[in-house]
C-alpha cells in the first residue's frame, strides 16, 4: 500500500510518500505502527518525530476519511496522513 505524507508529516517523514507491504488482514493500526516503526533522520528543527504526529493525525483510505483504525487494507490501497493544521 502506498502511504502519502502531508505537512508536518511529510516533514517529519522526509519525504512525500512510501510504499508498505503489509500481511493480508493488516489495518490501519497496524500500518501506524509499521510507519511509526521505521528509523528516520531527525526531523527538522520545530518539527515533531512521525510517531508523536501519527498519533495526532488523521487518515483518508483512499480518500476517504477512516476514523475505526481497525479498518481492514489492501495491497493497493493508499492511505493520506493528515497532521492536525492550524488556521481557518
Amino acid at each position: 500500500m502506498l502511504v502519502r505524507y502531508f505537512a508536518a508529516a511529510r516533514a517529519a517523514a522526509g519525504f512525500e510518500e512510501e510504499k508498505f507491504n503489509l500481511p493480508d488482514g493488516a489495518t490501519v493500526a497496524d500500518l501506524v505502527k509499521a510507519v511509526a516503526a521505521v528509523e528516520r533522520p531527525e526531523p527538522p528543527t520545530g518539527t515533531p518525530p512521525l510517531p508523536r504526529i501519527l498519533s495526532r493525525s488523521s487518515f483518508l483510505l483512499n480518500e476517504v476519511a477512516v476514523r475505526d483504525h481497525a479498518t481492514v487494507l489492501g495491497p493497493d490501497d493508499v492511505v493520506d496522513v493528515l497532521p492536525p493544521f492550524a488556521g481557518g
